[in-house]
């Protein structure tokens, strides 16, 4: 199905936030199409009254304008509520846009799951700081499709890692939703750490994935469902987590256990 573009119009562009390691976030975009049904994301469909999370997506045109002789101290985040690089990226550029005008003096921090990023790497070299994380996760086939229908493999997230990384950009792996028993964990890391400067690790919160996404979860995998909504089990498994990600020997910059 296209995703639906609408056009508006912003009167902010930079808006503080209390994520963890950053001071501001941007949005340039609201929604995404790469439609992934865990994404923490999907309530604003509702607020806003749109229809399925994914099929639609909000461009602030002005956005480019917007970020113009304005500096903001501290780190910003891109994006909190969409993918700076999802398909829309392609034919409106407005992330190649707003990254060509922005201070260049500004800490900038993106996470993305698509190597569309690899395109601005011209305009990411002139930034004083800069850093850019891939969301990274097993999943193929099966729980690709139900998951991540619309996004890069996991195979192109880890090449545009390695791109970035011989480009001199900073770069981190954002290993997440780490649902037990759908999730290879040996392999994202060895895959990743030969790329990434460090990680975070990021445990799937079912309240925050929604109702929708519990369900599926149920349904298709009642041995994960079982493992996170029991509290014995799950303690289990967070304890066996934290012991592997200390073996790995990897620079952690925080676990999100939920």
């Amino acid at each position: 199905m296209k995703t639906e573009i609408v056009k508006t119009q912003a009167k902010e562009i930079y808006t503080k936030t209390k994520l963890p390691g950053s001071d501001y976030v941007i949005n340039q975009y609201v929604g995404c199409g790469h439609a992934c049904s865990y994404c923490y994301a999907r309530f604003i469909s509702r607020w806003k009254g749109y229809q399925d999370w994914g099929n639609w997506v909000e461009a602030k045109m002005n956005a480019p304008e917007l970020v113009k002789n304005k500096y903001v101290p501290g780190w910003v985040f891109m994006s909190s509520i969409s993918d700076a690089y999802q398909p829309v990226e392609k034919e409106l550029l407005l992330t190649r846009k707003v990254l060509k005008n922005m201070d260049k003096k500004i800490n900038l921090s993106i996470l993305t799951k698509s190597d569309l990023v690899l395109r601005d790497i011209d305009l990411l070299k002139k930034f004083k700081e800069v850093e850019v994380g891939f969301t990274l996760n097993s999943f193929e086939g099966k729980e690709k499709e139900l998951f991540e229908p619309n996004s890069p493999t996991f195979e192109q997230r880890i090449k545009a890692l390695k791109t970035l990384k011989e480009n001199g950009i900073k770069t981190y792996a954002f290993v997440a939703p780490i649902i037990p028993g759908l999730i290879n964990l040996d392999k994202v890391v060895s895959e990743a750490k030969k790329y990434s400067d460090y990680f975070w690790f990021e445990v799937i919160n079912l309240r925050g994935a929604g109702k929708e996404f519990s369900e599926i979860l149920e349904k298709e995998y009642p041995e994960s469902f079982k493992i996170i909504k029991d509290k014995k089990l799950f303690n289990d498994f967070i304890q066996e987590l934290q012991r592997r990600v200390k073996k790995y020997q990897i620079k952690v910059k925080g676990i999100e256990l939920h």
